[in-house]
């Protein structure tokens, strides 16, 4: 056989070599194990399911071995920290060395790397004794004010600061002169209207950090039956979630029970919210029966998807 021959038959048969390797190896794309997006416990006409659906679809919450996601079952702060460190990723506002660093977690804890990134995004952090408590359960208000925390929920503008910018428009007016033989003739209408404005000392002042302040109490208190049982310290945190569509609540939107520890459920459907906010997720179709729970604020119109 000659040279050229040889040449020619090889050449055929590398086509032939590559299909075969590609037969033996497949592609790594299908080779890796699908996500579980539908799990036995949650139905199709559960209220939460679509929260969840689309939050495994994108492999940021996931089932148990046995199949199942357990909706109802309380979700602890390591299980949110890990959830957080799937669905965000914001620039860290601290460092630590690893969650190991705190005394009641362990080197090597399943949730060490997930807690890590949730305390140094902000969204977590220790409490006064400098445990960070992995298998506390956590309640509502906490998980509506660890995502304002390490997202820094926008909320609309005060109308007092809205309006300032066109005052001080109108301010701007060009003067005015006018003659002195005039001047001596208005000055006694000028007194006497002068006489009549209050002092500026006797004229009452609003403090610019109350406005939102009360603000942010009034939302609470509109949509919210047991809005007296939120801690004060988490009410400006939960004014400005419910400005953002992000909370849900299940049965009754116009009840938080902000302090009861929140099921895997309905923090599925709050990060879920929180994500259709911000633009990283498309929001629910507005047929959806799951948007009759969320939250509305009265300038949100009830048929816009949300």
């Amino acid at each position: 056989m000659t040279f050229s021959l040889q040449l020619l038959l090889a050449a055929a048969s590398l086509p032939t070599l590559c299909f075969a390797v590609n037969a033996v190896a497949p592609s790594p794309i299908y080779a890796q194990t699908p996500t579980q997006t539908v799990f036995s416990d949650v139905q199709p006409n559960y209220w939460a399911q679509p929260f969840i659906q689309r939050l495994a679809q994108r492999n940021i919450v996931a089932g148990y071995p046995d199949g199942t996601f357990r909706p109802e079952q309380a979700v602890q702060r390591d299980e949110l920290a890990a959830i957080i460190r799937k669905a965000f990723n914001q620039p860290p506002v601290q460092q630590i060395e690893s969650g190991s660093v705190y005394e009641d977690v362990s080197e090597g804890y399943w949730a060490e790397r997930p807690i890590e990134s949730a305390v140094q995004q902000g969204f977590m952090s220790s409490d006064s004794s400098g445990n960070f408590r992995p298998n506390q359960p956590v309640t509502k208000v906490q998980a509506i004010t660890a995502l304002n925390k390490g997202l820094d929920l926008t909320s609309d503008t005060p109308v007092a600061a809205s309006t300032q910018p066109t005052t001080q428009r109108r301010a701007r007016r060009r003067p005015v002169f006018v003659p002195i033989a005039i001047t001596s003739l208005i000055q006694p209408l000028l007194i006497s209207r002068a006489e009549a404005v209050p002092s500026p000392a006797t004229t009452p002042r609003t403090t610019p950090q109350a406005t939102p302040d009360r603000s942010a109490s009034a939302i609470v208190s509109d949509y919210y039956t047991d809005a007296s049982s939120i801690p004060q310290n988490a009410i400006p945190d939960v004014a400005k979630a419910t400005k953002q569509n992000i909370v849900v609540n299940y049965p009754n939107p116009k009840v938080l029970n902000p302090n009861q520890p929140a099921s895997r459920a309905e923090i599925a459907a709050l990060i879920h919210q929180t994500l259709a906010s911000q633009g990283r997720i498309e929001p629910l179709a507005k047929d959806s029966p799951a948007t009759q729970y969320i939250v509305r604020t009265s300038g949100n119109n009830q048929n816009t998807p949300y």
